[in-house]
């Protein structure tokens, strides 16, 4: 096995330091400014994170490297196309100076110079450059006055070939990987370990063994893994990690390991998890990816999913009105576009008379389906093929939420997503470890007892998890100011207790606020709520 020979050679750069005075523009008593040069063998400014060939790093302008003393993170140096430099805080007299190199990853933790004893970086999207992780004393204790300091940065992981076979467009993720390096500046460590599922994603490109290099950290051997623990990040494709071999510091894998990514996994459009909907006959769905949108301003309207799932209109576009050309994400009861027999059937209607919108002309058969269902549709980011989705029943909505099994036994958790409330549905086969909830199936917790960004967002989205979030309502052309979410499902109201139909006025819908979640509640057919699809899976 070769080495990937990366030595960094930090050169002195002699640079005479102003005494300090008392002025607001000189640095305070005690603060230096160092500056470092470092001889990458390379005269271009081009960035080749690491050369597979010859496992030479190049620097370019904006790369970082951040610098400890005496136990604690004292600031950082930037390349500014010919070399290093920066300041740093207070460091220690007669004692080597830090430096860390994490290829430009930014590290998930604000650091304060002179404060912070500790940091992390992970490394997982590696799909524009590797991201190398280098680090090295200075070759000489610091001393007030001299500025210029050299170091050998040496490389901490391995640099790894795959062979990937794939159809999939998207970038390739690997679970299982220690993706994550902890910097302890009071020890002068670093520690690999895994973060969430422990995904490294390599770059987009289909094809039969395309060639993928990726940078990992020192880890142990691995089993081969299960059935998803390959996936294509669009969702549609997986495949079974094989079993692959330690990774030692200053590793070259350049033979290639071979990973086949071609089961496919869930239609265009949808979130990867699988809900349980049947909880006697075991039935199972794929959600959209986001809430159903019409978009009225395109000079051909059309049908998509939003691009996230936090996303929804509310009242910016002017869907409180009944303009024919305006952006929509809250639809009166089968309001599909399609002429199935209501006399209000387009998705901008905002008559109030509930009579306009009984489906087939039927207030007696006011369930949806067929085309009365805003499924029916052909939508442009799910597949773009009539008939091929559908709005979840009553009973299956009341199953997802709170009748069937699963693995973690998590059905669903209130969360604050990118700023969003909403409601998080974990699918069937969900673990536990990939991300800590609070107040699991808790219908009484309030959104923000899980607050997530958007980049942990993508953590659990990866694994299958679905994002409802809230939407308002409409009554004709008023949105009033409630908060909360409101989803339509396809069942027609029935009064149980008295064996009396109200679907001449009423139909069957979700709702959930910051204190209750109910999946059995009803709205009245005129008004406006959220649309959330559903794709039947085919074993």
């Amino acid at each position: 096995m070769k080495k990937i020979s990366i030595i960094l050679m930090a050169f002195a750069l002699a640079v005479t330091m102003s005494q300090c005075k008392k002025n607001n523009e000189q640095p305070a008593a005690n603060d230096e400014v160092v500056t470092i040069t470092l001889d990458v063998n390379k005269n271009n400014t081009s960035k080749v994170v690491v050369n597979p060939t010859s496992g030479t790093v190049d620097f370019e302008s904006g790369d970082k490297i951040y610098v400890g003393s005496g136990g604690k993170y004292v600031g950082f140096l930037t390349h500014n196309g010919t070399n290093f430099s920066g300041n740093i805080t207070n460091p220690i007299e007669n004692q080597s100076l830090q430096f860390y190199f994490f290829g430009n990853v930014t590290p998930t933790e604000t650091l304060s110079a002179g404060t912070t004893e500790e940091c992390s970086v992970i490394i997982s999207d590696q799909t524009e450059r590797l991201p190398v992780i280098s680090c090295a004393a200075s070759n000489e204790n610091y001393v007030s006055g001299v500025t210029a300091y050299s170091a050998h940065l040496l490389n901490k992981c391995a640099l790894v070939k795959f062979n990937v076979t794939t159809p999939s467009n998207s970038p390739i993720c690997i679970t299982g990987m220690k993706n994550k390096v902890t910097v302890d500046f009071a020890n002068n460590t670093l520690t690999p370990s895994q973060d969430g599922e422990g995904v490294i994603m390599l770059p987009a490109g289909s094809g039969e063994n395309v060639e993928k290099w990726a940078i990992l950290l020192p880890q142990e051997a691995l089993e081969e893994g299960e059935e998803g623990s390959l996936y294509s990040e669009d969702g549609f494709y997986t495949g079974i990690r094989p079993v692959i071999p330690a990774f030692d510091i200053n590793g070259y894998f350049s033979d290639g390991f071979g990973l086949s990514i071609s089961n496919k996994t869930c239609p265009e459009g949808a979130v990867r998890g699988l809900f349980t909907i049947d909880y006697e006959h075991g039935g199972q769905v794929y959600f959209s990816k986001g809430n159903l949108q019409y978009i009225g301003t395109a000079i051909i309207p059309y049908w998509k999913f939003a691009d996230n799932q936090w996303e929804y209109f509310g009242i910016t576009t002017g869907q409180n009105s009944d303009s024919e050309t305006v952006d929509r994400d809250l639809f009166g009861y089968g309001t599909s576009g399609y002429d199935h027999g209501a006399n209000c059937y387009q998705p901008w209607s905002t008559s109030t008379n509930y009579n306009d919108y009984h489906p087939f002309g039927n207030s007696w058969n006011g369930d949806l389906y067929g085309q009365a269902d805003w499924g029916y549709n052909a939508i442009i980011n799910g597949g773009n093929v009539e008939n091929t989705w559908r709005t979840l029943r009553e009973d299956e909505w009341h199953c997802v939420f709170n009748y069937r099994s699963t693995n973690s036994g998590i059905r669903y958790a209130k969360a604050q997503v990118n700023n969003i409330g909403g409601v998080i549905l974990l699918p069937d086969n969900w673990s536990p470890n990939t991300y800590g909830l609070n107040q699991p199936n808790n219908s009484e917790a309030p959104f923000n007892c899980n607050v997530i960004s958007d980049s942990e967002w993508s953590i659990l989205e990866n694994t299958g998890a679905v994002f409802l979030p809230i939407t308002y309502i409409r009554d004709g052309i008023s949105i009033p100011d409630w908060f909360g979410g409101w989803y339509w499902s396809a069942s027609q109201y029935v009064n149980y207790d008295h064996g009396t139909m109200f679907s001449d006025v009423r139909s069957f819908s979700i709702c959930f606020d910051d204190s209750s979640i109910i999946t059995n509640t009803s709205n009245i057919i005129s008004w406006g709520l959220a649309v959330r699809l559903v794709q039947d899976y085919q074993p």
